[in-house]
């Protein structure tokens, strides 16, 4: 386990933004598999490009992402009080005498929404969670699925992928649980998608900026 004092340094090779060929590469391969891409200039447009995907009033899951907290999606879902925010419900709740009421309410909302940790060249996505509440929505229960993925998560395969998050991923979040909560996470659950059959489910929104680990 980190502490709070340790500081990580991120890899080189896996904060290195995708070329525009590699960006284009990827998003063909995407839709290939199902998984609708468009490609955003910055941050702005893809916050942009979100909030034209996510009705006023929408019912609304989000995964734990350091990508939708920067954007600022995660203050705008859950507290501005114009979407039907399940975080903010699921947090209020008992786990202790309401885990069922908790389970069923986030396993299928209308609109799952966060980030991954790898993209491979082929159209392949790899999502990694300590707990794995996120996973089930994203791979079946979620009427839409909307992922913000900075450009530097694009990997060539899903070897290079699960290093990503082994050697860069994982010490970068352990870093930030141990700073916000003093507590340990873990790759405990991997999400591979393959491929989507549901057209339009899933829609990945590709940012030619670093953002999220």
């Amino acid at each position: 386990m980190l502490t709070k004092d340790i500081t990580i340094t991120p890899i080189e090779e896996f904060v290195e933004l995708a070329t525009d060929q590699q960006i284009e590469r990827t998003a063909k391969a995407l839709e290939v598999n199902g998984i609708k891409t468009l490609v955003a200039e910055n941050t702005a447009d893809a916050k942009r490009l979100f909030f034209e995907l996510v009705p006023e009033g929408a019912e609304v899951f989000l995964g734990s992402s350091v990508t939708l907290e920067t954007l600022g999606i995660t203050n705008e879902i859950d507290g501005s009080g114009r979407f039907d925010a399940l975080r903010p419900k699921m947090f209020a709740m008992n786990r202790e005498t309401q885990g069922r009421e908790i389970r069923k309410m986030v396993s299928a909302p209308d609109y799952a929404a966060g980030s991954v940790q790898a993209v491979t060249e082929d159209g392949h996505v790899l999502i990694v969670s300590n707990t794995g509440s996120q996973l089930g929505p994203y791979a079946s229960g979620a009427g839409r699925v909307i992922w913000i993925v900075g450009s530097q998560k694009i990997v060539k395969d899903l070897n290079e992928g699960f290093r990503r998050i082994q050697e860069h991923v994982l010490p970068l979040e352990e870093q930030h649980m141990q700073e916000l909560y003093k507590a340990s996470t873990a790759v405990n659950k991997v999400l591979i998608i393959n491929k989507e059959i549901r057209p339009s489910r899933i829609t990945m929104i590709i940012v030619k900026e670093e953002i999220g680990f």
